[in-house]
């Protein structure tokens, strides 16, 4: 009974990870809550998570991750792109991932990618080609390089703690570095050669037609016999009754920019709006006002034609950890809170038309944002968001970057000698970033990524239930039973496939929670080294390059390249599948079976 109670736990967490009825990260929690309820695990074991050394590592790592950042030590590194990259797409990909992979073995790839979006999107327009010939080398290169070392990636650092549960010893910093950096070389080398083959070539010279814009903004012209006369923007009501945003108010050619609610209104102003056709027609009909024109975007650039003064236009990608997820524009009350306007949502390939305020926001969406220069610096510096120009000078603490380089190289050499284990090296390196100024105390609680801390809080208790329950040493007998027959790389390239796909719908975390137990076990009835096996499962759990939603950093460029969810098919499935072959080849060669 216990066998079937948490395999059933197990296959309805699986449903709810796949259908996304719930967010990964309260999926997990619901998994912990269940299994305590059950009795399959105890209390104390049932919010283990929340104190186990992986997740507090995880955590800590996040934070030096920050200081990182905040001191610009990653964007030292533009000049290099910009002067060696050239102008062949194989020597530029190249160039990137050669830079942007081994920093990965460091630091999170998704602050990697975080901080290089901008600066590959500005350099793309400076060489005049697509920013979809380089954003997935870009995520594939940061999740290669993320294997180079245990600290590459949260679920290098969560194997090594379900490795330490199993008895086997938690992992070194370097323990499989020789094995990550022969992957890296081979992924870089199909990322250089033949992956600009098969990318896409979307053309976004400007943002206005990319985002189809003449059908969202409009002016109109309110006409002797329109009843706004005399009222004020906000008395009017116009923007709540329908689905619209006035931009600018133009009288006798004077533009006249946020704040607008308190204009008074009069005939012959000229209201520049975003809206649908449908309510453009609604409003004329009712409120006496005249439709101008469409706006000939295409004769100059959007920025010319929509900003005035201190006006400008950018694109703003809504990160992982924020807490804009789920909510609503209109319930954000966004242009209230940021003092601008949202003229565009995209989706990936899909353009989110019409009701833009009642939308439920996602992790990726990128939104086209006007608004006060003075309001994107607020948006620089808010851990919501991502604006994605490259941030101000001043915004940075340049002086701090020499503190916070030798706090992040002494966090690793404490940990590489066996001075101190990781989780002390790393939490001393979180007290040092504050200590030093090269954080601030608290910038550090916005740092941290709590989604994938609740969502390893909620899954370490799920393997401990699948232990006690008999339910691994079950799975491993018929999994044996089917196929222990087989050689040794035969079972390791299985247990590799069948990672990689569980990567692809659940989470590299999860793949990891539910395959390494099993993997151990079936490797221990055989005979075979199970550190053989404990490798396959990590270096399989980050082969997820298929989909836009296996991997962070892959819905991080999804819609910024304006890529379609079969271009990292096309890409990624050849690399998927090269490392599928190859890496339990190497793994076999290294640390044999």
């Amino acid at each position: 009974m216990p066998i079937i109670l948490t395999l059933t736990v197990v296959v309805l967490g699986l449903i709810s990870f796949i259908t996304e009825w719930l967010p990964a990260d309260i999926t997990a929690l619901s998994i912990a809550i269940a299994l305590m309820l059950l009795g399959l695990v105890t209390p104390e074991e049932g919010v283990s998570g929340f104190s186990n050394s992986a997740t507090i590592t995880v955590m800590a790592m996040f934070i030096l991750s920050a200081g990182i950042t905040k001191t610009g030590v990653i964007q030292v590194v533009r000049n290099w792109i910009l002067r060696w990259a050239g102008n062949h797409p194989s020597q530029q990909i190249f160039v990137m991932g050669s830079i942007v992979g081994p920093i990965s073995g460091f630091i999170n790839n998704t602050a990697i990618v975080a901080i290089f979006l901008p600066i590959i999107e500005e350099w793309s327009k400076r060489k005049k080609i697509s920013p979809s010939k380089l954003l997935i080398p870009l995520s594939y290169s940061t999740i290669l390089g993320g294997l180079i070392t245990l600290i590459g990636t949260s679920t290098n650092i969560l194997a090594s703690g379900v490795s330490a549960q199993l008895g086997y010893g938690e992992f070194s910093v370097f323990q499989f570095t020789k094995l990550g950096l022969m992957v890296f070389i081979i992924g870089l080398t199909y990322l250089s050669l033949v992956a600009p083959k098969l990318l896409p070539n979307h053309e976004n010279d400007l943002i206005g037609q990319d985002y189809n814009l003449k059908d969202y903004v409009s002016e109109v012209v309110i006409s002797p016999r329109s009843s706004l006369i005399g009222k004020t923007l906000q008395q009017t009501k116009i923007q709540r009754k329908f689905d619209l945003d006035v931009l600018e108010i133009i009288r006798d050619k004077q533009r006249f920019s946020q704040p607008l609610a308190d204009k008074v209104l009069n005939a012959g102003d000229i209201l520049v709006i975003r809206s649908s056709r449908e309510e453009l027609l609604k409003i004329r009909e009712s409120n006496g006002l005249e439709i101008l024109a469409d706006v000939k975007f295409q004769e100059k650039p959007l920025e010319e034609v929509l900003a005035s003064g201190e006006e400008k236009i950018a694109e703003v990608l809504i990160l992982s950890n924020s807490r804009l997820i789920g909510t609503t524009l209109k319930d954000l009350r966004f242009r209230q809170r940021y003092n601008a306007t949202v003229l565009a949502i995209r989706r990936g390939s899909e353009l989110v038309q019409g009701r833009l305020g009642k939308i439920p926001l996602k992790f990726g969406d990128l939104l086209l944002v006007q608004g006060p220069k003075q309001s994107f610096v607020g948006l620089q510096t808010t851990r919501e968001l991502l604006v994605l120009e490259e941030k101000k000078v001043s915004i940075v603490r340049r002086k701090k970057a020499k503190i916070a380089l030798a706090i992040t190289v002494g966090v690793i050499l404490l940990a590489a000698f066996n001075i101190v284990p990781i989780l002390v090296s790393a939490l001393t390196g979180v007290v040092l970033m504050i200590v030093t100024g090269c954080l601030k105390p608290g910038e550090i609680y916005g740092a941290v990524r709590w989604d994938v801390i609740f969502l390893l809080a909620g899954l370490i208790p799920l393997g401990i239930a699948m232990t006690k329950s008999g339910a691994t040493q079950w799975l491993a007998e018929n999994l044996i039973s089917l196929g222990g027959h087989l050689s040794g790389y035969w079972i390791l390239l299985f247990f590799f496939i069948i990672t990689s796909l569980l990567t692809e719908i659940l989470s590299n975390n999860a793949s990891v929670i539910l395959m390494l137990p099993i993997a151990v076990e079936v490797s221990k009835t055989l005979g075979l080294n199970p550190y053989a096996f404990m490798y396959a499962v990590t270096f399989a759990a980050s082969n997820s390059f298929m989909t836009p939603i296996g991997y962070q950093t892959n819905a991080m460029v999804y819609s910024p390249g304006g890529y379609k969810f079969f271009d990292f098919t096309k890409v990624g499935a050849p690399l998927s599948i090269l490392m599928m072959f190859t890496v339990p080849l190497l793994i076999t060669f290294i640390y044999g079976l």
